[in-house]
């Protein structure tokens, strides 16, 4: 009888009931994850999409991304679906997805919650070949023994010293006086900066790659003053297609990785020569140089571990982590001081009253310009470096705003479910401003005079993040923008954006791995002291 059976089935039969118990097993699965749910909340509002899957949602989502316009796309996300609130939740390819911009819901991921979220096992996979088992992509103990590594390397006395960027900051300056890097085509040499125009952003990633390198490995890479460096191209190379693996999700086998696998080998090539080196000595050896003015980040944190992987890990995430948080806030800081000549002429006047023309600042100098960390405040406010993140459930937990038909319930979250948060969105967000009259004081208006007499509510201004996982380079990231802010201040006294103007007033904002100005920043600067020419 079981022959006459399997001898009528045709592939088709089997393919219907393999589909048949397909369907079953997604439903018995749907239902015992709603029951789930309900045990710890309620669900966000749905993200409201036509086809299967949600995959016009994910093509939308590609679409911003090439083109630049993820501050739009997540922004209207919340705008058409979330019913006046900012969280709501998606299921592309059948896995919820929940997105939000609230500050109580960012402070449960961050801080209040902590230990029910992390980076999880999917961004540690996508991310392992480039930053390894760094504190960027551990959770749990790995994190908290990499935290503990590199902490003590930006006490204050560290973060302080400012000869470091000094030299630095005077080759950025012949660069920007010269129209661009020595060697590059139409480059001029005179040093007279007087209206050359030049792309001021690319420069910036110049000047803290090298910076960066001098203080973690004691040698720089001297980017500025080469056109085309291996290191440095590898490098960018490198994050290029690490922010294509990672918004590729479970497709990223399908990109492309032989550049990036090249521009890895160049990389762990040029620092495994500082880690032998740095390993020769013994640790204490190592620790009787911590005087002397050779002493660097590798030295410090080769007296702590003698595990070579452990220090290229490190070593990368913080290259990373010194040279774009610093370059693209310098970027967008004079995207803005070119663009507003008004608070250009009212923080150099802050600086020439405070120390003149050509004395170098001290850190106490920095810390009580006001003007000064208003201006970066403002710049960090509407360009947070880290514009979009993400964070997976390492339990089942909830989030604490957002769920329900009023939107007060908290929301059951299950565990490895994906949760992405953005303070773009939050920190432009205009319900979490005081009405104002002043149209200059808009939310979307660059001005640092809102922060004389005004600070942000709790948790609604996070641009370094929060929590056990704040950053621990903030100061050394502020200290380094003020310093090369001030010298360029006490050299140029005018500054003119050549940028065009994106939609309705809004600049082009790349989103890769750090938010930068998807055009560069073309400007042009004016020594003073100097007649225009």
């Amino acid at each position: 009888m079981i022959e006459d059976i399997l001898n009528d089935l045709t592939k088709t039969n089997i393919a219907v009931g393999v589909f048949c118990l397909w369907v079953l097993w997604n439903i018995v699965t749907r239902i015992d994850e709603e029951r789930r749910i309900a045990a710890y909340g309620k669900h966000a509002p749905a993200v409201r999409c036509w086809l299967p899957y949600n995959l016009d949602m994910v093509v939308r989502a590609i679409y911003n991304s090439l083109h630049d316009n993820n501050f739009e796309g997540w922004r209207s996300l919340f705008a058409k679906n979330g019913r006046g609130r900012y969280t709501v939740e998606a299921r592309p390819a059948s896995q919820r997805v929940i997105l939000t911009s609230d500050p109580e819901n960012i402070k449960a991921i961050l801080a209040t919650q902590f230990s029910d979220f992390g980076k999880g096992k999917p961004f540690h996979n996508d991310w392992k070949a480039f930053l390894g088992d760094s504190i960027f992509t551990t959770d749990g103990d790995a994190w908290h023994a990499s935290r503990q590594l590199i902490r003590p390397q930006f006490i204050k006395d560290r973060v302080s010293d400012l000869h470091t960027f000094e030299k630095h900051v005077q080759t950025l300056m012949t660069a920007i006086a010269n129209g661009g890097v020595e060697g590059m085509p139409g480059v001029a040499t005179d040093g007279v900066a007087q209206g050359r125009v030049v792309d001021v952003s690319d420069l910036f990633f110049r000047y803290t790659l090298d910076s960066s390198t001098d203080f973690l490995l004691g040698h720089s890479v001297d980017s500025l003053r080469t056109p085309i460096q291996e290191f440095a191209e590898a490098f960018g190379e490198v994050q290029r297609v690490q922010s294509i693996i990672a918004r590729a999700g479970l497709l990223n086998w399908l990109v492309p990785r032989r550049s990036f696998n090249a521009g890895l080998k160049v990389m762990n090539t040029f620092i495994d020569q500082y880690i032998d080196r740095t390993l020769a000595f013994t640790p204490a050896e190592l620790d009787s140089k911590s005087t002397s003015s050779s002493y660097n980040f590798l030295h410090a944190l080769g007296g702590f571990t003698r595990d070579r992987k452990m220090l290229r890990d490190q070593l990368t995430a913080v290259l990373l982590a010194g040279r774009d948080t610093t370059a693209s806030t310098l970027s967008w800081t004079f995207y803005e001081l070119a663009r507003h000549p008004a608070a250009f002429k009212k923080l150099r006047q802050e600086i020439i009253d405070a120390i003149g023309e050509t004395d170098a600042p001290t850190y106490e100098d920095l810390k009580n310009m006001k003007y000064l960390q208003h201006t970066m405040n403002e710049v960090l406010r509407l360009y947070p470096v880290v514009p979009f993140n993400m964070r997976m459930s390492l339990k089942d937990t909830t989030l604490p705003f957002g769920g329900g038909p009023d939107g007060k319930s908290p929301i059951g979250v299950l565990k490895d479910t994906p949760i992405g948060y953005s303070t773009l969105v939050m920190q432009r967000r205009k319900d979490l401003y005081p009405i104002n009259d002043d149209p200059n004081m808009g939310v979307e208006f660059f001005n640092p005079d809102r922060w004389f007499g005004w600070q942000p509510k709790p948790w609604t201004y996070i641009p370094f993040n929060g929590g056990p996982r704040l950053c621990i380079g903030q100061q050394f990231a502020l200290t380094n923008m003020g310093y090369t802010i001030v010298r360029m201040l006490q050299r140029f006294d005018r500054v003119d954006s050549f940028m065009p103007e994106g939609p309705m007033g809004v600049p082009v904002m790349k989103a890769d791995i750090v938010l930068q100005p998807g055009a560069g920043v073309a400007t042009a600067f004016y020594e003073a002291g100097r007649e225009m020419v």
